[in-house]
């Protein structure tokens, strides 16, 4: 009864997400069309209310067991934990697209039921672009990838089916136990990793809508659009931020190979609209101060969606291969087609508004802040455009020659990596540049101090023994980068010491908290620099080393010696059988810790996961796998990755940088309305 439940409200949510969308564009072309664009308001509502009704009942499916529902058999098994059968939500096809439009569905929920006074006019438009986007994947879950599909049985034969109803004289067939999870997904990083970036995937659709909405109504040239839209381009923004690293602390425990990063497919995916977005949130920043850039910015918002809609394809169309990808489905022609039809639709919409997007004022020199943030943007995209062809270059070769000719990790990083440091050093500078015009005697009067500092450090990195120029480079680049952001601070926090006679901590707060959104995406600055030295140290100076040995043998990694303990096999209370191996880790004479690298068969999906023993500090990880094993004796491959725990901690203080930034001030904070209340007076304008 449920699962019937269950698929009824799926199709009642998509019915009344269509009648939102045609209940909107109606009220556009009608004089009275006031109560039409508030029932849409409602219906859209309504529809996501409904979403959540069928996202209850296949989790219950899960957690429950109920293994006559094709989709609870596929990902969940009795013997997984009720926290891991939750999130088996996502972690296939069927349950991952009814997630995704639950949560787009949540997105334009939350958006539609604040309070419409300024902005009115472009209401029903949103609506339109919120629902239609929303009812091509409400259509793909029913029609495509169904989680309520059913498992029947042949009574004659046995024979055993996956359909949505049954055949004629088939009876329902209920699974004793399900294949459960797959292993990989068994991990705290892909259990926050999807929902993070669905999240941020779907939250872009809400900047989109207003930025089409403001073409369609001819108010692109107001502002308004722009303050909404910026502050959910950065919860989107930093929503795909915490999937990109969750994503990464998965690969890098999970899968096996050392690294976090490996310009994989899905991983690119993730990136490009990250870059796209991060280049907007930038060049919006000109748009409001100086009304430039408007078209610009336009472009970036129509580019940061389609790629959205592009990783979203790549990952469920199983048209490139990928760890992170669902296998080969009907999904793939239908995406392509939705994609076609949005960047269509987008850019024809752009030209029709083209002369609504005239900027107010020009670059007066390309040394000002203004310029500098138009050279970022360039860098944002030059990286984009780059991991986009590299990603695409296999489906283009099979496309010409008949044969997928991928390109590697050295390619991107060849390129990129030049790309990505420039980005660093900008994002030092820019800061000190001014408004309008900088002269070049101020600027290096604020910048001498910094970079001095920088070359000082530079010099101990190269006396501690780091000596290859491009290591050098990257060490002045990051350490000027982040010095100059840290002055920035000081230089604030001591003008109000000054001004109010504060202590140093009173007057950082007062300081920080005066200018949330500056100082916010200064922390995020100081996040990335983190970041980057992590990456630097990780990717340029990882050493390695394999080795079989029998019990009590030593191998030799880096500075460390790795002494063979002894191997274990024995079942986990999850129907995992394990084997550990058990290893001292010494530096000279000294035990450091005990490391017990294992690999993990699970019986009833008949897979095996690798899972890695590491000793973590903040100079390095000791990164060890149990490659193989024969009677006593095992295979080990060793890592020494330095600094890659910057990594992680540049991603947490980007996080909270961007909470800090994008967190209403108290007398600036919206009210919300409920959606039932009686719609306002005010004409729609359409």
């Amino acid at each position: 009864m449920l699962t019937e439940i269950g698929l009824i409200s799926l199709g009642l949510a998509a019915l009344l997400t269509l009648y939102a969308l045609g209940a909107a564009l109606a009220g556009t072309r009608r004089n009275d069309g006031e109560r039409l664009i508030e029932s849409a308001r409602r219906a859209a509502v309504a529809a996501f209310l409904l979403l959540t009704v069928a996202s209850l009942i296949v989790v219950r499916a899960l957690v429950a067991g109920d293994f006559s529902l094709h989709y609870a058999w596929e990902v969940s098994s009795r013997s997984m934990s009720p926290f891991l059968r939750v999130t088996a939500l996502w972690g296939g096809q069927a349950g991952s697209l009814l997630f995704w439009s639950w949560l787009m569905g949540g997105f334009i929920a939350v958006v539609l039921a604040r309070e419409w006074t300024e902005d009115r006019a472009l209401l029903p438009w949103v609506i339109v672009v919120t629902t239609g986007t929303l009812f091509f994947f409400e259509i793909l879950v029913l029609f495509v990838s169904n989680p309520f599909v059913r498992l029947w049985e042949n009574p004659a034969t046995g024979e055993v089916l996956d359909k949505l109803f049954a055949p004629a004289g088939w009876v329902l067939f209920t699974a004793q136990d399900g294949q459960g999870l797959n292993p990989l997904l068994r991990h705290f990083g892909m259990i926050g990793h999807p929902p993070t970036t669905y999240l941020g995937f779907t939250g872009f659709v809400i900047p989109y809508a207003f930025a089409m909405a403001a073409l369609i109504t001819r108010k692109s040239a107001s502002d308004s659009w722009i303050r909404f839209t910026r502050r959910w381009t950065l919860v989107a923004w930093a929503f795909l931020a915490v999937g990109l690293l969750l994503g990464g602390r998965w690969a890098y425990d999970v899968l096996g190979w050392g690294g976090y990063w490996g310009w994989d497919p899905v991983e690119n995916a993730m990136l490009m609209p990250w870059l796209t977005a991060t280049a907007f949130l930038h060049s919006v920043m000109i748009q409001e101060r100086r009304g430039m850039l408007k078209v610009w910015n336009m472009v970036l918002i129509i580019v940061t969606y389609g790629l959205v809609i592009f990783g979203t394809f790549i990952t469920r169309s199983g048209v490139i291969g990928s760890v992170h990808a669902f296998t080969k489905s009907a999904l793939g022609p239908l995406f392509f087609v939705f994609i076609a039809t949005t960047l269509i639709g987008s850019v024809y919409l752009l030209w029709r508004a083209w002369d609504t997007l005239k900027s107010e004022n020009e670059i007066d020199s390309i040394l000002s802040r203004e310029g500098a943030f138009l050279l970022q943007n360039v860098l944002f995209l030059a990286v984009a455009f780059v991991t986009l062809w590299g990603t695409i270059f296999p489906m283009i070769s099979e496309l010409i020659v008949g044969d997928k000719i991928t390109v590697g990790p050295p390619y991107f990083e060849r390129v990129n990596m030049p790309l990505l440091l420039a980005l660093v050093l900008l994002m030092g500078v820019a800061p000190l540049l001014a408004w309008r015009k900088q002269m070049v005697a101020k600027l290096g009067k604020a910048i001498w101090i910094p970079a001095a500092l920088a070359l000082g450090l530079t010099v101990l990195v190269a006396a501690l023994g780091v000596r290859q120029p491009p290591a050098l480079v990257g060490a002045w680049i990051i350490s000027f980068s982040g010095l100059s952001t840290l002055l920035e601070y000081w230089r604030a926090t001591r003008a109000t010491q000054r001004a109010y006679g504060r202590g140093l901590p009173a007057a950082l707060w007062q300081t920080v908290g005066r200018n949330r959104r500056r100082y916010g995406g200064y922390a995020v600055h100081l996040g990335i620099v983190l970041l980057a030295l992590g990456v630097i140290g990780s990717k340029g100076y990882q050493q390695q080393a394999e080795a079989y040995l029998a019990p009590n043998q030593s191998m030799q990694a880096g500075a460390f010696t790795l002494k063979f303990e002894g191997l274990q096999q024995f079942m986990a209370p999850d129907d995992r059988q394990v084997t550990q191996a058990t290893l001292g880790l010494y530096r000279g004479s000294q035990r450091l810790s005990t490391l017990t690298p294992h690999k993990d068969y699970f019986t009833a999906s008949q897979q095996t996961s690798t899972i890695a023993g590491v000793r973590s500090t903040l100079s390095e990880d000791v990164y060890v796998l149990l490659a193989g094993w024969e009677g006593d004796n095992a295979t080990f491959k060793v890592y020494v990755n330095p600094l890659v725990n910057w990594v992680w901690l540049g991603g947490i203080l980007l996080t909270l940088g961007t909470l800090f930034a994008a967190w209403p001030a108290g007398s600036t904070q919206r009210r919300w309305s409920m959606v039932l209340s009686p719609a306002p007076s005010a004409a729609v304008e359409g």
